[in-house]
C-alpha cells in the first residue's frame, strides 16, 4: 500500500488529482491538506506518510518557508512540489530545499504516476526540460529561508503579523498573550534572522510571501 499527502489549496485540484492517481495506482491512500497547518497536522497524526506532493503558495506556506519547515520537522518523508509555475529558478530553489521532485501542476496524470514511482525508488525526478535548465544555473542561497524555518509556529505568526502591520497590542490580543511575551518574541525573531528592526522583518516577510493559514 502506497500512502501520499495531497497538499493544495484548490478543493478542485485537489479532488481531479486525487481522483486520477486512484485510477492510475493499485493500494492507494489518499489524505488532503488545504493549507500548511493541516499537511503538519496529517504529518503529526499516527499514520505514515509515504510521499507528500507539496503546493508551495498554499497559505501559511509562503515561497519556501513551508517545504523547508517540514523537510526540518519530518525529514523521513519524501517532498516533491506541485506548481503552476515552471521557473527553472524556483525549480532549482526547490531541489536545492530538500525537495525530490516537481511537478508541474499541467502534466497528465501517467506523468505523476511516473514521478511518484520515481522518488519512491529514491530518485529525484524533474522534467526532461527543466532538469537540462537547471544544469546552467548555480545554486541558489537559501539561507534566509532556514532562518525563518528555525523560529518557532508562535514566532512565525508574530512574524507574519509584523508583516500585516499590526502593532504589539493588537499582535497580544490576535494570540491571547501579553504584550511583554510579544516583545520577548520579537527579540527573538531578530536574534534567529540576524536583524535590527521591524523593518527588516516586515522586509524579510514580503521578500518569502510569508502569510499565516486561515482555516
Amino acid at each position: 500500500m502506497i500512502s501520499l499527502i495531497v497538499a493544495d489549496d484548490h478543493p478542485l485540484f485537489r479532488s481531479a488529482l486525487t481522483s486520477a492517481l486512484m485510477a492510475k495506482i493499485n493500494n492507494l491512500v489518499i489524505a488532503e491538506s488545504g493549507d500548511l497547518d493541516s499537511t503538519l497536522d496529517l504529518l503529526h497524526s499516527d499514520t505514515e506518510f509515504d510521499l507528500l506532493l507539496l503546493d508551495l503558495n498554499m497559505p501559511g506556506s509562503g515561497d519556501l518557508y513551508g517545504l523547508i519547515r517540514i523537510r526540518k520537522d519530518f525529514p523521513e518523508v519524501p517532498v516533491a512540489v506541485i506548481s503552476g509555475s515552471e521557473d527553472s529558478e524556483v525549480v532549482a530553489r526547490v531541489i536545492e530545499a530538500g525537495a525530490l521532485g516537481f511537478i508541474p501542476k499541467t502534466s497528465e496524470p501517467a506523468t505523476y504516476v511516473a514521478a511518484i514511482d520515481a522518488i519512491l525508488a529514491g530518485e529525484i525526478w524533474l522534467p526532461d526540460a527543466l532538469r537540462q535548465q537547471l544544469e546552467q544555473l548555480p545554486k541558489p542561497d537559501l539561507n534566509m529561508q532556514h532562518k525563518v524555518a528555525e523560529l518557532t509556529p508562535q514566532q512565525f505568526k508574530v512574524l507574519c503579523y509584523l508583516h500585516e502591520g499590526l502593532l504589539n497590542k493588537q499582535i497580544a490580543y490576535e494570540l491571547d498573550i501579553s504584550e511583554a511575551t510579544v516583545k520577548a518574541h520579537i527579540t527573538a525573531i531578530f536574534r534567529k534572522l540576524e536583524i535590527n528592526n521591524r523593518t527588516q522583518a516586515v522586509l524579510i516577510a514580503s521578500d518569502l510571501k510569508l502569510q499565516l493559514s486561515q482555516r
